[in-house]
Parts: structure tokens; sequence; C-alpha cells
């Protein structure tokens, strides 16, 4: 007999309504998973959603013989603003696989190696801001790697320097906190109340996000370039399997979902500050790894490879920071056969077309899999030790087919902003006392962090 999945116990008629905060959904989560463990479920407004947070059972779901993504809740929601998009097309959507074989080339990482002295040029902009503010300044750095993160997303994408690592706010930047936040938040009010109340909410995002696309690929129309990245790919290219060029509105969706794809670098980025502050030794180490590799020379593409800690820092961040917070999954329907699907080998079962949703912070914590989990160890993400550990918890960009394409970019943008930041710059905390909270919506990034920057003491 299978062992029934807990699930808080909720009030009549409303169900768990209250065990989930709209507005921080992922910590809400992130709590439940630590009260319940491996596996715990909630129902509300009529739906049921099973949650999974052990490296065990994350694994077991990433079968990719039994399970999917699931494209359900916030992702349709998002699909007013990026319709059938890499990230939010169904199975059946023929766009998937042609927008994918089309993209995937100029994401593959020798792409990225050639990008990568624009995100150093990038990187060294915002150093060099940080450098130059008053001794006493108080920044949130979560603000600044925002902007660095659109700033490069653009230019090695698309060929575009927005110059907003300095300066005002990009309106993409708003556009996508309300976009993503609005789309987390639909499928738990009354579709009446999304309708009449929060509609102009999405429509504005929707429309700021896709009149800065359709000005890059105007842009690109009026000042012919010899320059063959991603936007001309998307404008040009076509899929070698079917023949088929993506649409003026199918370019349009690519461009949006990108930057809303890189989001969470920079939140991972803020939080890996955060874990340097409490770790110190962590620093002392790095930079001793980069003064060897790297030494008093520019930083090149042919340091990463050498710079074994500096990763193993990077891939510590991002099982702590679970930045990108989670994924869904549901089984593979199977024509005729309703039956129950098994967990656990038969321990737990669910409906066969129960939605599920892994939650990383629950996941990349396991102490099944992790000796205090909650402490911050690069070394464990090195080397042997890292690749003896199970897949369940490496999973940081998703799973499978649908995994994030842009996995070789964000790699890439987290090791050189990391790297460079620890190379050149000093942080003090604001506040000593300051213990990790997130919020967030398609990413999670730490809530009122703060820091005093100047360049490193030598």
């Amino acid at each position: 007999m299978s062992t029934p999945i807990p699930q808080p116990p909720g009030v009549p008629l409303l169900g768990n309504i209250f065990d989930v905060d709209p507005s921080n959904t992922w910590w809400s989560l992130k709590t439940l998973a630590e009260k319940y463990g491996e596996i715990f479920q909630i129902k509300a407004l009529g739906h049921r959603v099973v949650f999974v947070a052990s490296a065990a059972l994350a694994e077991e779901l990433c079968d990719q013989k039994r399970f999917r993504k699931y494209v359900g809740g916030p992702v349709v929601e998002i699909r007013y603003a990026v319709h059938d998009s890499l990230f939010t097309a169904f199975e059946n959507e023929e766009s998937w696989g042609i927008a994918h074989r089309i993209i995937a080339p100029q994401l593959a990482p020798e792409a990225i190696a050639s990008h990568f002295d624009e995100v150093v040029q990038c990187t060294d902009d915002l150093i060099a801001k940080w450098q130059g503010l008053d001794p006493a300044n108080r920044i949130h750095p979560l603000d600044d790697l925002t902007r660095l993160n659109l700033e490069a997303n653009v230019l090695t994408l698309f060929g575009k320097k927005l110059n907003c690592v300095d300066g005002p706010e990009h309106p993409m930047i708003r556009a996508m906190e309300e976009s993503t936040s609005e789309a987390i938040k639909r499928p738990t009010r009354p579709k009446l109340l999304n309708w009449l109340v929060y509609g102009g909410k999405l429509k504005k995002a929707t429309k700021t996000m896709r009149s800065f696309a359709a000005d890059l690929v105007k842009d690109r129309q009026e000042h012919p370039s010899d320059r063959r990245d991603l936007l001309w790919t998307l404008m040009n290219a076509k899929d070698p399997e079917t023949g088929k060029a993506l649409t003026e509105s199918q370019v349009i969706d690519e461009i949006v979902t990108m930057p809303i794809g890189s989001s969470t670098a920079p939140c991972a980025i803020a939080a890996g500050i955060l874990f340097l502050l409490q770790n110190p030794d962590t620093v002392v180490r790095a930079r001793d790894e980069l003064d060897a590799v790297v030494g008093d020379g520019p930083f090149k593409h042919e340091h990463v490879a050498h710079l074994h800690y500096v990763a193993g820092l990077v891939r510590e961040t991002l099982r702590l920071s679970c930045a990108a917070p989670g994924f869904n999954i549901e089984p593979i329907p199977k024509p005729g056969d309703e039956s129950p699907v098994l967990l656990a080998g038969g321990k737990y079962q669910v409906p066969h077309n129960q939605a599920l949703i892994i939650v990383l912070a629950g996941v990349n914590r396991d102490p099944a899999v992790f000796e205090e989990p909650l402490a911050f160890r690069p070394e464990r993400m090195m080397g042997e030790a890292f690749e003896q550990l199970p897949a369940g918890v490496k999973k940081w960009f998703g799973n499978g087919k649908r995994e994030c394409i842009g996995k070789h970019w964000a790699w890439e943008f987290l090791v050189v902003v990391m790297a460079k930041l620890i190379r050149e710059v000093d942080f003090e905390a604001v506040d000593p006392s300051y213990q990790l909270k997130q919020d967030g919506w398609f990413n999670i990034r730490p809530v009122d962090f703060s820091v005093r920057v100047k360049p490193r003491a030598r």
C-alpha cells in the first residue's frame, strides 16, 4: 500500500490557499519543504499540485521516458507575452522544435566563447562604476547586477549596447518584473478578477517588452551588419529539418524570452556575494587561484577552464541560491491507461495526469546527499566530489530537452562576473547579521541585501 502524500491542514472550501503567499510563492514552498520533507501536496481553488523536494525523487521525475515538462499555471499565463516560445511551447506545438534547431547553434559553447570579451567589457563597466563610488557608499548589488545582465545579454546576443549599467533603469527591467510577477499571481485569482482589475498590468508590460524587441529588429534592418549573432539567426535562418523560418512575431517572442530567461543569473551572483561575505576564507582561496591563473594581465577565455575553485564556488552558489527555483513536470500520457503513477518504487502514487513541481530549495539541501547542507562549501562542487553527486542535485538549468537553452551563456556570465568581482572588488556587509531571505517570480533573489564596495586592497 502506498504512503499518503503529506498536506498542510488547510481550511474548509478554500483548502491550502493561505499556505502559499502569491507574493512570495517560492519562499512559501521552501518553508513547506522544510516541514514536510521529500514530497507534499496542496489543494486550492479546486486544483491539486504535488511538490517534490528530495534529490532521489527529483532524479526520478527527470526520467524523460516517464515524465515531461508541464506547461501550466504561470507558464501558460506568460504565453500572453511570448506565445509559443521555447520556454512556453506545449509539447505538441511544432514551433518548439523549429525554434530550438534554429537557435541552439548560436548558444552552443563555441558560439558563446566568441562573445567572451563582450561579457568582460560589460563587467568592467560595472566594476568601474563601483570603484568610483564614495567610500561610504551603500548599494543593493542586485540592482546593478540586473542592469549588467540585460546589458550583456542584449550586446552578446543581439549586438546592441544599451549603456544601462550606469544611468537610468532600462524600461525592459521593470517590464520583465511586472510580467513575470503577474504571471505567477494570476492562477491564484478568480479569472474575472484578473480580467477586471489586473489585466492592464500584463498588457502594459508586454507592450514594453515586445516594443523593445521590435526596435532591435528594426535597428538591424536599418543598419545591416556582417555580425552573425543570435539576432541575425532569428531574422534569417531556416530550420534545417523543415525548411521553415520564424515568423516576425516568433522572432519577437524569442528576443523577449532571452533576457527573461537570463534574469536568474544576477540573482545568483547577488546571493553569491552574500555567501562570500559569510565565508571570507572562500574569497582567499578564489583570489589565490585567480592570481595564479590570470596574474596581473587581462582575463582571457582560456583562463576559464583552469579556474576549478571558482567553478566550484559558482556551482555551490547555484545550489544554495536556487535562483531558478524549480520546474514543472507531468507524467507522459499513455493512451487508454489512467492508472496511478508510482513514485519511489511504489511508496507514493499520484493520478496519471498529476502536475508536479520540483522545489530546488529542498532538493539542493537534501541532507541525504549533503553533509551540513546549509554550509557554503565550494570544494564539494569540484572534481571527483562533484562528479559523484547524484544527477538530481545538478538541475540548476532544468532537465532534458526542455532545459534552459541558454545554460552555456549563463555559465560563462556567472563565471566571468564572479571571477572579476572577486579579483577586483572588496565587499563589506552593511548589516553583518543579515540572513538570506528571498522573493521573486520566475527567479528568486535576496531581499533587502546591501553592501559597501571599494577597489580590492592589494
